[in-house]
């Protein structure tokens, strides 16, 4: 399904309720799991939410897909906690219950509960189709890296404030230290192995493009809960100093101090001058027929779509300049890094990354 918008990038005057939802759960790196309502002004944003997931209901094959999902979704909840799914609310379809769950009342909470359930379901059987696709990691990273492209190759023609814009993978000798200098590390929690970063003009357009990327490279419920890094947002300061933001902002789900400051950094090799909103995102990609077609005929009962862990980092020109300079430059990160690496692999556990007696004179 190849699609590309025709909408130019919206202005912060402009986002809807929804959309300041979406890119709040994604600085904070939060779980569509702990909300309790959606708010979805019209089916126009519905149907945009429909097909950031890479679905298409015009297609049998994808209608049926939702509906299996959802009947799962239902005998899941009726079996495991007798919740009670009245008959009208089971009987309606993915853009029903998504318009019902941006509702009020019980049938919303319903709908919300049927939601949830499918986002988890989707999500797995997603995740079984992939292993069981005769395919490799090089064909399916250039189906990620086909759609990004395109998407920002198309808003790029439509003049949106991207001033630089980097797709790339990660190499084997950076996957070594990075591995070799996180403890904590092992090979399923990298990341970044396909990361995409862009630059827009102003710090004003972060948020606009978090909205746009959404809308049409990935749908906000598969941001990665707990990846993600803001250092360049106080959430509540910006809203209340904005217009806009400031009346959309005390009709959010959540407390408005659930943010307490900047989130923290990630990466101990990283320094606290570094400003970037950085997350990552399960990628919903659509599998093209011809990926389909050597499967097992189990596949074909789980969609067609897959997911593949991706990179971002979204920041403007001025806090770009800024990250180049001093301790928060990439080279002093990776020099930082490097030495992490050698002290591990010369000594190990016998030194724990505690400084030495010299560096603490220091």
């Amino acid at each position: 399904m190849q699609r590309s918008s025709t909408e130019s990038m919206r202005p912060i005057s402009k986002l809807s309720l929804a959309e300041l939802e979406a890119i709040r759960l994604l600085l904070r790196g939060g779980s569509v799991i702990d909300w309790h309502r959606l708010n979805f002004a019209d089916s126009e944003e519905t149907q945009r939410f429909i097909r950031a997931q890479e679905l298409d209901l015009e297609d049998p094959v994808d209608i049926a897909r939702a509906e299996a999902v959802k009947n799962s979704a239902i005998a899941y909840l009726r079996r495991n906690f007798d919740f009670p799914v009245p008959k009208p609310v089971s009987q309606k379809t993915l853009p029903e219950l998504l318009e019902l769950a941006s509702s009020k009342g019980h049938r919303q909470l319903c709908a919300c509960a049927i939601l949830k359930v499918m986002h988890i379901i989707h999500h797995l059987e997603a995740r079984e189709l992939l292993f069981m696709l005769p395919t490799s990691d090089e064909e399916v990273f250039h189906l990620v890296e086909q759609k990004v492209y395109r998407v920002i190759g198309n808003a790029l023609a439509r003049g949106f404030p991207i001033v630089e814009f980097i797709g790339g993978r990660k190499n084997k000798h950076s996957l070594y230290s990075k591995l070799l200098s996180k403890t904590e590390a092992n090979a399923a929690q990298i990341y970044d192995k396909l990361r995409f970063r862009i630059v827009t003009r102003k710090l004003d357009d972060v948020f606009p493009m978090l909205s746009f990327l959404m809308r049409d490279v990935f749908p906000f419920n598969y941001v990665m809960p707990g990846e993600s890094t803001n250092t360049c947002f106080h959430f509540r300061s910006y809203c209340d100093a904005d217009p806009h933001l400031r009346i959309l902002a005390p009709q959010l789900q959540l407390d408005r101090d659930l943010e307490d400051g900047f989130g923290p950094l990630d990466n101990r090799f990283t320094s606290r001058a570094y400003k970037v909103v950085h997350f990552v995102v399960d990628m919903p990609v659509r599998l093209p027929d011809p990926m389909l077609e050597g499967a097992p005929p189990a596949a074909w009962a789980l969609g067609r779509v897959i997911f593949v862990q991706t990179e971002f980092q979204v920041l403007d020109q001025d806090t770009d300049q800024a990250n180049e300079t001093g301790e928060a430059s990439h080279a002093a990160y990776k020099e930082r890094q490097k030495l992490a690496v050698m002290r591990r692999l010369k000594v190990g556990l016998t030194d724990r990354g505690r400084p030495s007696a010299k560096t603490k004179k220091r």
